[in-house]
């Protein structure tokens, strides 16, 4: 059987330097040199990293419509966590989520992709 493992996720933006600046400083991940001076591709973290990475991709039109897939942010303490994001520049949509597991803020990305933050009241035992 052959082993199929995660390695990252593409994100289509207008500036892949901005977006990558953005995540990085949100997920504490460096951003990576794969991609070398090609102002049409930016990468944080790398293929041999703990982390899937995370790649941008330059693509002439804006963003339109609401993303079908998203990431999940997982944070500590949720006030705090909104405003890091907004101090990176990305902005709180308004919609706040609060049930038995947690608390789910939705946001958006410097170029409007949409992403959750969350705040869990209990963590899950570690899976071995």
């Amino acid at each position: 059987m052959m082993a199929n493992r995660w390695s990252g996720v593409t994100i289509d933006c207008v500036d892949p330097i901005r977006m990558s600046a953005f995540w990085a400083a949100l997920l504490d991940i460096p951003a990576s040199s794969e991609h070398g001076d090609d102002p049409n591709w930016a990468t944080v973290g790398s293929r041999s990293g703990p982390f899937p990475r995370l790649t941008f991709q330059r693509v002439p039109e804006p963003k339109a419509g609401k993303v079908r897939i998203h990431l999940d942010v997982e944070v500590d303490e949720i006030g705090a966590g909104r405003r890091q994001i907004e101090e990176l520049g990305g902005r709180f949509t308004g919609v706040r989520h609060d049930d038995d597991e947690g608390v789910v803020l939705n946001m958006l990305d410097p170029e409007g992709h949409e992403f959750c933050l969350v705040q869990y009241f209990d963590r899950p035992a570690a899976e071995h």
